[in-house]
């Protein structure tokens, strides 16, 4: 699949009507991608994407599962969590294997996001993947070359990387960044972890999007005034036909 992403005709487009919305946990990221869809679907053709993996919808997803999907999604989060430690050695093949299949469900999402452009359909998309910090939580690279040693687990992170730096390039019409201080994340998600929470804080500002347009809007304001803002940002990005 790599190399149909690399060298096929979907390579550098520009995703014009994509608006995507990052931020940390407790920022209403799908509230408010919910509410945007359904403003944008009174003018036209729309469609909202989650972007995200372990964590968030994907993650509820894998929870529905019957019998072993509360157990798979603790496994899968924690083995990610331990991937994101800089410090440690990457996890085995197998989980390796998972993580990398996980990016290729992301690329996929993306695909289907650029046909959507194509085809003259407004998309939000909730997240969207990066290059810049590696990292699922920040929806970045999940494996990097030099935290192991095994020659396999090697060459899938190199495969991801370069997929990664191909979604990087496919940047969206505007970048939403919702912002939030770390006590009112923590009131508003309780059983989520502080230091999680911190560290995704920390990095949102870092995040560019290869040069995206970027709006950023404060999420502890009232929810009303969020939307507002949003909505005024995507009609000023959005070409005059529109």
């Amino acid at each position: 699949m790599l190399d149909f992403l690399t060298r096929s005709s979907e390579k550098q487009v520009p995703l014009l009507g994509v608006f995507a919305i990052i931020g940390c946990d407790g920022t209403g990221k799908t509230t408010l991608t919910h509410d945007l869809l359904a403003s944008l679907r009174e003018k036209g053709r729309a469609e909202r994407c989650y972007m995200g993996l372990v964590s968030g919808e994907m993650g509820d997803k894998i929870k529905a599962l019957p019998f072993i999907g509360v157990k798979l999604e603790d496994n899968l989060h924690k083995k990610a969590n331990r991937a994101l430690d800089m410090e440690k050695k990457l996890p085995g093949l197998g989980t390796a294997l998972i993580m990398y299949m996980l990016s290729l469900w992301r690329a996929a999402q993306l695909l289907r996001v650029i046909r959507l452009s194509r085809r003259g359909v407004k998309v939000i998309a909730d997240r969207y993947p990066q290059v810049e910090v590696p990292g699922f939580h920040y929806d970045g690279p999940g494996l990097t070359v030099h935290r192991t040693d095994n020659w396999l687990v090697r060459k899938f992170a190199r495969q991801e990387q370069k997929m990664y730096e191909w979604m990087a390039g496919q940047k969206p019409a505007l970048v939403i960044r919702l912002t939030i201080d770390v006590d009112t994340a923590l009131q508003r998600k309780p059983d989520h972890d502080i230091v999680e929470l911190r560290d995704k804080i920390s990095v949102m500002p870092r995040l560019t999007f290869n040069g995206a347009q970027l709006c950023d809007i404060d999420s502890t304001i009232p929810y009303a005034q969020v939307l507002e803002a949003a909505l005024q940002a995507i009609n000023q990005a959005q070409p005059t036909s529109a």
